[in-house]
């Protein structure tokens, strides 16, 4: 195995400003629950990221990929949230808050990192029906517990088997010390040719790495996950049977759809918001966007941030009214915006994020 070792810092794209400034590209709300990033040119695919976890502010990552895939690769792009129970504001928190999930109907490819949502009936049905499309999916960090309750999408899938069947995986365990330890990605020597590897050499996540034992020969690996000896991007990866063997970090899934019909996704148990400071881990989520939806995928694809980004660091936040008091609104991502929320109690000091 290659192991990959530096870690490469990023800056804010300056086009952010320019763009703004001078009015060349527009940000349109589909409606009031999402939000849509129309590309300056004539889109190569539509791509609908869906957002909603309490612990990995996939609220805040969701917005800056869509960013990226729209105004640099010609994605038009559509962020679904969780909302508030009378939908006025975004609520992580309301695992029952999905809305806008019909953006899927006219979708390519699924982005998704949620964590044990329960959408309703008619918003389940829009996901039903693009498995049995067997449209591509890509799977974020949560994503292999996505889902919970007892709904389902189409009649052989529980909302509960969501992540074990469409991604191949579900939720195991925190193979890594859990805001202590983070994850470094190693290439799968075998597929270090893929294109979704294209530039990709360092990926560092300090999100923990994630137990993954349920792979079978059909998946591909391409990367694996060393545990590291602290959350510091330069920290050795510790000795011992915690990396012997690495588990899988990002691989790719045949899935079978609730028809029948087969389809494909790509996984990885990185991406909280503050692991996609790495600029190859948001290289890699972008070259499989491009794989996933047939076109080629570029030597190095650009992934600067179109506007600055200050990712909160990951963790429960339990105050009473929080996300009320806060009045996170789709728009407040819009091109041109950023945010800039308190990392949640209990966080550790993490400076390495400009």
């Amino acid at each position: 195995m290659k192991m990959i070792s530096a870690w490469m810092h990023t800056r804010a794209s300056m086009l952010a400003a320019l763009v703004f400034v001078c009015g060349v590209v527009q940000t349109a709300q589909g409606n009031d629950s999402t939000l849509v990033f129309t590309p300056p040119a004539k889109p190569i695919g539509d791509i609908v990221l869906v957002s909603g976890d309490e612990e990995y502010r996939s609220e805040e990552s969701m917005p800056m990929l869509a960013k990226i895939l729209s105004q640099h690769h010609g994605f038009r792009c559509t962020v679904v949230f969780s909302h508030s129970e009378d939908g006025s504001y975004i609520d992580p928190n309301n695992p029952t808050g999905l809305r806008g999930l019909e953006a899927l109907d006219d979708a390519d490819l699924m982005i998704i990192a949620t964590r044990f949502r329960t959408p309703g009936e008619d918003e389940a049905e829009h996901i039903t029906q693009f498995l049995n499309d067997g449209k591509p999916v890509i799977g974020m960090r949560t994503a292999t517990h996505a889902f919970t309750g007892k709904g389902s999408f189409g009649d052989k899938i529980p909302f509960g088997k969501w992540g074990r069947q469409i991604l191949g995986e579900q939720w195991v365990n925190h193979h890594g010390g859990h805001k202590r330890q983070g994850a470094r990605g190693v290439i799968e020597d075998a597929n270090a040719e893929h294109p979704i590897l294209n530039s990709v050499a360092d990926v560092f996540a300090p999100s923990d790495v994630y137990g993954v034992t349920h792979l079978t020969d059909k998946d591909q690996i391409l990367l694996r996950a060393a545990v590291t000896e602290s959350l510091d991007p330069d920290s050795e990866n510790v000795d011992g049977e915690k990396n012997d063997p690495m588990q899988p970090f990002a691989w790719l899934h045949p899935y079978e759809a609730p028809n029948g019909s087969e389809g494909r996704s790509f996984a990885t148990t990185a991406g909280a918001s503050v692991d996609l400071v790495s600029e190859d881990l948001r290289r890699m989520i972008v070259n499989a966007a491009f794989y996933l939806t047939g076109h080629d995928v570029p030597a190095k694809a650009n992934v600067d941030f179109v506007d600055p980004y200050h990712p909160a660091f990951y963790g429960f936040i339990r105050e009473k009214n929080f996300w009320k008091n806060a009045d996170l609104q789709p728009s407040d991502f819009g091109l041109g915006q950023s945010t800039d929320m308190p990392d949640p109690p209990g966080s550790p000091e993490w400076p390495y994020r400009d």
